[in-house]
């Protein structure tokens, strides 16, 4: 598992952090990247939803194929790939969660 984009994340966070602090001058709005070479955290989240777009989209249509009885139909694949869909979707919305729970504890900080 590579975890340079989320030392990368996590780099981008305490920098948030910091400069919400006052400790640190803040960044210009057009940069997409931070100080060391980190990610956008847009950019991340898009791929990562599109991602799981297209597992569901895959799954479906290999369910849909197993249906309407397709020659090339197999029910094991379809159930797997309905199953990852399925598991990457919860993963999302938990993630979702995390974000919205992290966003309302920020907001209700007292400044």
């Amino acid at each position: 598992m590579d975890v340079s984009k989320i030392d990368a994340m996590l780099a981008q966070l305490q920098a948030g952090a910091a400069r919400a602090a006052g400790k640190m001058a803040p960044i210009s709005a057009t940069s997409n990247t931070g100080a060391s070479g980190g990610v956008d955290f847009t950019s991340v989240l898009k791929k990562s939803l599109d991602h799981v777009n297209n597992v569901q989209q895959h799954a479906t249509k290999l369910g849909r194929d197993f249906e309407l009885g397709a020659p090339e139909a197999n029910l094991t694949e379809a159930m797997i790939s309905m199953q990852k869909a399925s598991i990457s979707f919860q993963y999302t919305l938990q993630v979702r969660n995390k974000l919205v729970s992290a966003y309302q504890d920020i907001m209700n900080m007292p400044v």
